[in-house]
């Protein structure tokens, strides 16, 4: 297909949540491949290693690409978004929001991605209501103190999650 309209989504997704998977399943109409960036990113300390996240996404994200025909590629990425997505060939950077909060953060870095690539536009996806207070952050701190994360995740991360923080 001539002039693809190719679309990246960067994140940590340490763990992916079900907010995420929202974001994703909407953001695969807007674009013919999507490309899903697991940023390596120490500094935020992550629970899973950049290859458990990379599987871990690949896992989850594997039935939409069925339910949609688009294009779903996860790749790890270090470096500035901006490179990345020229490397991917994505002309937009898809991202979700959940908040006021994180609209001022994002509105920044608009700002400088623009700067630094006028060529890549950033979209956002307001968060669906029911997936709009879940932060990878805060699922990872109810999974070590023993709570119950089932409506933030799927099965199969919660048990992930829960092995490595040593809980249920």
């Amino acid at each position: 297909m001539a002039n693809k309209r190719v679309g990246v989504y960067p994140g940590t997704f340490d763990p992916v949540t079900l907010g995420h998977m929202d974001i994703i399943r909407r953001g695969l109409r807007l674009v013919d491949r999507l490309v899903i960036g697991v940023a390596t990113n120490p500094g935020k300390g992550p629970v899973f290693s950049l290859e458990e996240r990379i599987e871990m996404v690949r896992s989850e994200f594997g039935p939409l690409v069925k339910d949609t025909g688009t294009e779903l590629q996860v790749e790890p990425f270090s470096g500035l978004l901006v490179d990345f997505a020229t490397r991917m060939d994505a002309q937009l950077v898809l991202r979700g929001l959940r908040a006021v909060a994180d609209f001022e953060y994002e509105y920044q870095m608009v700002g400088m991605n623009a700067h630094l690539n006028p060529d890549v536009e950033t979209v956002f996806l307001m968060a669906s209501e029911k997936y709009s207070f879940i932060a990878s952050r805060l699922v990872k701190e109810i999974a070590s103190l023993g709570g119950d994360i089932s409506s933030f995740v799927t099965p199969t991360v919660a048990k992930s999650l829960y092995e490595r923080v040593g809980r249920k």
